[in-house]
């Protein structure tokens, strides 16, 4: 089965979108850090466990937050694909939506933060790799 083709997003379609993409994002770096607290948390309750030991109800009552937390993480994630944009980043809140310049695929990329889109990168770059948007960028819908 070929894989869907990426939406391509003007600049003003993805802006369209930074209202709920913000609340997805603030409700991502909230839960992603509580998840990653709760596994090491977990860890070191069962670091000491040999194979034969039964798992303290501390510990199974962590490993069924982890699994709720991760959950939700999985749940925001999906509704950003379903939006159309390429999550990047746990630690920075990045975006990505797939968008044209000069009829090359590139990436509109979105910090966290910040208020509207301003830069975009090659697809095989990264955040390094940011440009500030300019006229050759897609204006209008393909």
């Amino acid at each position: 089965m070929k894989p869907a083709a990426p939406r391509i997003f003007t600049r003003e379609e993805a802006e369209r979108t930074l209202p709920l993409v913000r609340r997805i994002i603030h409700d991502v770096l909230l839960e992603f850090p509580a998840w990653r607290r709760a596994v090491s948390r977990y860890e070191l309750l069962v670091a000491s466990l040999r194979a034969e030991d039964e798992e303290p109800a501390e510990a199974a009552a962590l490993h069924q937050e982890i699994a709720e937390r991760a959950a939700r993480v999985d749940g925001y994630l999906a509704e950003l694909e379903q939006i159309g944009c390429v999550f990047k980043g746990f630690e920075e809140g990045l975006v990505d939506y797939y968008s044209l310049r000069e009829d090359r695929l590139v990436f509109l990329c979105w910090r966290y933060g910040e208020e509207r889109i301003t830069h975009w990168h090659e697809i095989d770059g990264g955040f390094a790799g940011r440009q500030p948007v300019d006229d050759l960028m897609l204006s209008q819908a393909p």
